[in-house]
C-alpha cells in the first residue's frame, strides 16, 4: 500500500503514548498460546471420556430401596459438566472451577473409587488433566501477553476518553439468560410438584407386594405391567423398564383404593429434566458471558490503562478491526483483531458549519465544482455498496487503550475514515483474538492486509466475475444451478432433526410444549424445503428462482446483482427489493476450507451474465428446468408424521 495512514489530531493522542513497533508485536504474537492447548482438544477428549464411561456404566435397576425419581444431584453435575465444557472453549478463567467443582461433586455423589474403576475412568481423568493443563497454560499464555504489551507501553498509564466511557455490555445476554433460567426454574418446579404430589399420596398407601402376570409393551415409552394382588385383584401399572419385571417376578406397589404405583418407579419427570438441562446450560452460559463482559466494561472505565499507538483497519469481508504494529505502514501482518462497536462519532458539532435557515453559503466557481464532484464520488461509492462491492478501508493511526492479550478486550481512538477532523471511539464487542495460523488455516491470507490484492479494482467479486465468464460459453440452452450435495446433506439432517422433533413434543398428547412445534415447524418446512430443492435458472428473458413455495421469474431488466454470502443466495432486484433462498449449503464452512458451493458458483456465474449480455442462453427454460417448490411436499409430510405419532 503506497497511501499513508489517516492520523490521529495531536491533541487525542495522551501524552507519552508509546508506539507498539514491529520488534515488540513479535515477542507479543509469539507468546500465543501452542497449538496443543486449543480448546477443541481438551473438549474433545473429555467429550469421548464422558461417551466411554456412560456407555460402559452398568445399566442401573430400579428397586423398591432405590427408586428411580429425581436425582437433582445427577442433573446438577450435569448442567455443570456441559457448562464446563462451554467454558473451556470462551472462558477459561471460569473452566478451571468448574471442572474443580464438577469432580468434587462426582466424588461427592459416588466416591473417589467409582472414579477409577475401569480404563475408562482412567481415560476420562486423563483427559481432564490435560484439559487442566491446556487451560493453565493458556491462562499463563494471557498474562505473559499482557505483560509484554504493557512493557511496550511504558509506565505511564491513561484514563478512558471520556467519549469512549459507559459503553453498556451484558445486556443482551443477561436478557436471554433471564428468559432461559426462568424456564429452567419453571421446570425444576414443575419436577417438584410432580414428586411432591406422589409423596404426600404414598404417605397415606399401602405397600404390598404384587406378582407380574403380563407385560405389555404399548409403545417405546411406556409399557404396562399387569400384577396380581394378595387378595386376587389384577392392576396395571406402568413402567419405563419392562425388561426388569419378567412375569413371574414380584414387585412392590404403593396401593391407595384404585390409585397404584410402582414403588421402583414411583413417576417420570424425565422430561422436566431435560427441559431443565436444556435451558439451564444456555441460560447460564449466557449470565457467565453478560457478566464477564460487565465486568471488562467496568476495568475500562474505572482504571488508569497502558496506552500504545498502532494502526487499524476495518475488515473487508467480516468487518472485523485488525491492528498493526505503528510501524507496519505497508499493512503487512496484522497482529490482532476483534469486532468493535462505536461510542462516538465526532467531536464536532454538527450544527457548527450548519448556515442559517433560508441563508446559503457564497461558493466560488472551484469550491462548486469540487462539492459536485464529492457529492457524485458519495453517489457512486452508495451504489458500489449497494451491489456488494466496497471501497478499501483507509489504514489509520489509532491508540489503544488496554493491554492486549488473547481474550482481552480493548477500546481505542482512530480517526474517521475519509472524514479529515473527526476521531471516533470504538470497543471491542468480541475477545481479542491473535493473528496466528489455527488448527484449520484459510487457504488464503488472512485480514485486510493480506487481502488488500482482492480489493478496489481488484476485488474479489470482480475476479470471480472474471474467472465465471471465461468458464461460459454461449449457447442455446438455459443454465441451471441447484442443490449439492452439502445442500441436501443439511436438509436431510434438517428433515430427521424435524421428525425427531414431532416425535418427542407430541407422543405425549396435547401439552403446552406444543408451542415449540408452531414456533419451530414452520421455520424447519422452509428451510427442509430450501436445503433440499433450491433452484436459479438462467435463460435468454431472465432468471427463474425456485424456493420453497413458488418458482419466480424476474428479467434480466430488473436483477441488479446476485450474491452468496454465509448460507444465503440473494437476487436484488430494482427498487431495493430481493428474492433470498436460504439456507444453500453450509456456505460459510465450505468457504473456509477453500471448497466453492453451488451457490456460489451461481453467484458468480448470474453476475458474469449479468455484465456480458452476449453470454446469456438463446433459448426459454420449460417447466421442468425451471424446477418444483417442495415446500407443499414438505408440509404434507410433516402431517402425515404427526398423525402417525398422534395415533401410535
Amino acid at each position: 500500500m503506497s497511501d499513508l495512514p489517516l492520523l490521529l489530531p495531536p491533541d487525542r493522542v495522551p501524552e507519552g503514548a508509546r508506539s507498539w513497533r514491529t520488534a515488540d508485536t513479535a515477542r507479543w504474537s509469539a507468546a500465543v498460546p501452542a497449538r496443543w492447548s486449543h480448546p477443541l482438544w481438551a473438549v474433545a477428549a473429555l467429550v469421548a471420556g464422558i461417551v466411554w464411561s456412560i456407555a460402559a456404566a452398568p445399566d442401573e435397576v430400579c428397586t423398591a430401596d432405590q427408586s428411580c425419581g429425581t436425582s437433582w444431584t445427577s442433573v446438577t453435575l450435569s448442567v455443570l459438566g456441559l457448562l464446563t465444557l462451554y467454558w473451556i472453549w470462551r472462558q477459561p478463567r471460569l473452566a478451571l472451577p468448574g471442572l474443580l467443582l464438577t469432580v468434587a461433586g462426582a466424588v461427592a455423589d459416588s466416591g473417589f473409587t467409582a472414579l477409577v474403576e475401569g480404563p475408562e475412568d482412567l481415560f476420562l481423568l486423563a483427559a481432564g488433566a490435560f484439559a487442566v493443563t491446556g487451560l493453565a497454560h493458556r491462562l499463563a499464555a494471557a498474562r505473559r501477553q499482557r505483560t509484554l504489551a504493557e512493557e511496550a507501553a511504558g509506565d505511564l498509564r491513561h484514563p478512558l476518553p471520556p467519549e469512549a466511557r459507559d459503553f453498556r455490555r451484558g445486556r443482551f445476554s443477561f436478557v436471554l439468560a433471564s428468559v432461559l433460567l426462568a424456564v429452567a426454574v419453571f421446570a425444576f418446579w414443575s419436577a417438584e410438584q410432580v414428586a411432591s404430589g406422589y409423596e404426600d399420596r404414598a404417605a397415606n398407601a399401602t405397600r404390598v407386594a404384587a406378582e407380574v402376570t403380563g407385560v405389555d409393551v404399548a409403545d417405546e415409552d411406556v409399557s404396562e405391567l399387569t400384577v396380581a394382588l394378595p387378595d386376587g385383584a389384577t392392576r396395571t401399572v406402568d413402567t419405563v423398564f419392562p425388561e426388569d419385571y419378567p412375569v413371574g417376578s414380584t414387585v412392590v406397589l404403593a396401593v391407595d383404593g384404585d390409585w397404584t404405583r410402582l414403588v421402583a418407579e414411583p413417576y417420570d419427570v424425565f422430561g422436566w429434566e431435560l427441559l431443565l438441562l436444556a435451558t439451564a446450560v444456555p441460560g447460564l452460559a449466557f449470565l457467565s458471558n453478560g457478566m464477564a463482559g460487565h465486568r471488562r466494561q467496568r476495568r475500562l472505565d474505572t482504571t488508569r490503562l497502558p496506552v500504545l499507538r498502532v494502526l487499524v483497519r476495518e475488515g473487508d469481508e467480516d468487518g472485523r478491526t485488525w491492528v498493526y504494529a505503528a510501524d507496519d505502514l505497508s499493512a503487512a501482518q496484522p497482529v490482532l483483531s476483534f469486532n468493535s462497536l462505536f461510542t462516538s462519532d465526532s467531536d464536532d458539532d454538527p450544527d457548527e458549519h450548519r448556515a442559517p435557515d433560508g441563508e446559503h453559503p457564497h461558493l466560488t466557481e472551484a469550491e462548486e465544482a469540487a462539492a459536485r464532484q464529492k457529492l457524485e464520488e458519495q453517489e457512486q461509492e452508495l451504489v458500489a455498496a449497494l451491489r456488494g462491492v466496497f471501497p478499501p478501508s483507509a489504514l489509520r493511526e489509532a491508540v489503544l487503550f488496554g493491554a492486549p492479550y488473547a481474550g482481552g478486550e480493548i477500546a481505542f481512538l482512530a480517526p474517521c475514515d475519509g472524514d479529515d477532523g473527526e476521531v471516533e471511539a470504538e470497543r471491542s464487542v468480541t475477545p481479542v483474538k491473535p493473528t496466528v495460523p489455527g488448527l484449520f488455516p484459510p487457504p488464503q491470507g488472512r485480514g485486510p492486509g493480506a487481502g488488500q490484492a482482492r480489493r478496489g479494482s481488484s476485488d474479489l467479486a470482480a475476479r470471480a466475475r472474471a474467472v465465471a465468464a471465461l468458464s461460459l460459453a454461449p449457447g442455446p440452452q438455459p443454465l441451471t444451478w441447484s442443490a449439492d450435495r452439502v445442500s441436501r446433506g443439511l436438509g436431510l439432517f434438517l428433515l430427521v432433526f424435524q421428525g425427531g422433533g414431532m416425535w418427542v413434543l407430541l407422543d405425549g398428547g396435547f401439552s403446552w410444549q406444543w408451542i415449540f412445534l408452531l414456533l419451530g415447524v414452520p421455520w424447519l418446512v422452509h428451510s427442509v424445503s430450501t436445503a433440499l430443492n433450491w433452484r436459479v435458472t438462467a435463460d435468454r428473458d431472465g432468471v427463474w428462482v425456485c424456493g420453497p413455495w413458488r418458482v419466480r421469474h424476474v428479467p434480466w431488466t430488473e436483477v441488479t446483482d446476485v450474491h452468496q454470502r454465509a448460507d444465503a443466495l440473494t437476487v436484488e432486484l430494482k427498487g431495493g427489493s430481493e428474492i433470498e433462498l436460504s439456507p444453500v449449503g453450509l456456505g460459510t464452512l465450505r468457504g473456509r476450507r477453500g471448497g466453492t458451493s453451488a451457490a456460489r458458483r451461481a453467484a458468480d456465474s448470474l453476475r458474469a451474465l449479468l455484465d456480458h449480455p452476449e453470454l446469456r442462453p438463446t433459448e426459454v427454460a420449460d417447466a421442468r428446468e425451471q424446477g418444483m417448490p417442495l415446500g407443499p411436499v414438505v408440509v404434507t409430510l410433516a402431517v402425515l408424521w404427526g398423525a402417525v405419532v398422534l395415533m401410535l
